[in-house]
């Protein structure tokens, strides 16, 4: 799996709809309201880079009260001290 959060400011007066309707999107995890620079953080779980596209920019995006989206493909950090941690994309 390909992990992707998603950074949105939406319409303040849409924010409770707007993160239901992302919510709600095939591929979502999980949608926060935050206080802060971004209104609402989504955190997408796909299996390939193509399906990250197709959830943020033909769904995310062309959602009422969605005004601006960035997108960061996530990477499992570890410890210094974890020794059996290997790096790879996704899981």
């Amino acid at each position: 799996m390909i992990n992707a959060i998603v950074l949105i400011d939406a319409e303040a007066h849409r924010i409770p709809e707007t993160a239901q309707a992302v919510a709600d999107l095939e591929g979502v995890d999980t949608v926060y309201s935050c206080a802060g620079d971004v209104d609402l953080v989504a955190v997408v779980r796909v299996r390939d880079h193509e399906q990250i596209a197709e959830v943020v920019t033909r769904g995310i995006n062309k959602i009422e009260g969605v005004t601006k989206t960035v997108t960061h493909i996530a990477f499992q950090s570890y410890s210094s001290a974890d020794v059996e941690a290997g790096f790879s994309i996704g899981n």
